[in-house]
């Protein structure tokens, strides 16, 4: 039988969801270790998109094959005592052997969080991105605008980025501002390898003045990765939701960390 899992991770001691080569902790690795000590059988995961080093998940969806019978709730408590603290299943549920995590995903969802003031946060250290120059939520929310919808966003894709294509429909992409933090929010049919910290690297120049808005568009109408300024860190980001057919009728939590709580 096929299982739809829900995960999160703080993933500060992980290099990213992908397994890698061996000594290397990855999600992935670790969350097929614990399930097969429940199924008592080996099993692979399979991850509606990855992460880099350093990336939180609030909502990651995965999915198994087994020939193991457990329920449901057997299989969440089974697991998660499995599991170190970092990493936690958030449910689990039966599907049909037509749902893929990865692909039947018609869109994903990241948020990055940006700690806005002059002086750091030990309590939220790995757990936000530290920016102490004072950003203009305004100026970053017009800039944010001209990245809306349908691109080829070349100029946000790292080096390595291995996708054939950069074209993304970016489907909404918002910015909001309680006290410090700093919330930006973005959904699109799929992301390149860096693209949303090369998108808030910009949004964060354009916030402190380096920059004007419409710079954005120039850097996205340019398509040259070599103008488009640093790569956010990735203690900020979070990947925090995957949508798929209502036919799948997947669990639904509510998004984001519990401190986000009430800001979007």
């Amino acid at each position: 039988m096929r299982l739809a899992i829900g995960v999160d991770f703080n993933g500060s001691a992980y290099r990213g969801w992908q397994t890698q080569q061996a000594g290397v902790r990855s999600v992935q690795e670790t969350l097929e270790r614990a399930i097969s000590i429940v199924a008592d059988e080996d099993v692979s995961v399979v991850g509606a998109g990855r992460t880099d080093a350093g990336v939180h998940a609030a909502g990651m969806v995965a999915h198994f094959d087994t020939d193991a019978m457990r329920s449901p709730r057997n299989w969440l408590l089974g697991v998660n005592t499995k599991l170190p603290d970092d990493i936690a299943l958030r449910w689990i549920a039966p599907v049909s052997d037509e749902f893929h995590a990865r692909f039947k995903a018609v869109a994903r969802r990241y948020r990055y969080v940006i700690f806005n003031h002059p002086v750091r946060s030990s309590l939220l250290a790995g757990m936000v991105t530290w920016h102490y120059h004072t950003l203009d939520l305004a100026r970053m929310q017009a800039a944010a605008a001209y990245l809306a919808g349908v691109h080829d966003f070349t100029s946000f894709r790292a080096v390595a980025c291995q996708s054939k294509k950069a074209v993304r429909d970016v489907q909404f992409l918002t910015l909001t501002q309680q006290g410090p933090l700093i919330v930006l929010d973005i959904q699109a049919d799929g992301f390149l390898h860096h693209m949303v910290r090369n998108i808030v690297g910009v949004l964060m120049a354009v916030g402190q003045g380096k920059a004007e808005p419409e710079w954005v568009k120039a850097v996205l109408d340019a398509r040259d990765r070599t103008l488009g300024g640093v790569t956010a860190p990735a203690d900020g980001l979070y990947f925090v939701d995957a949508l798929y057919p209502p036919q799948f009728d997947l669990p639904r939590e509510p998004l984001g960390p519990v401190f986000l709580n009430g800001i979007v």
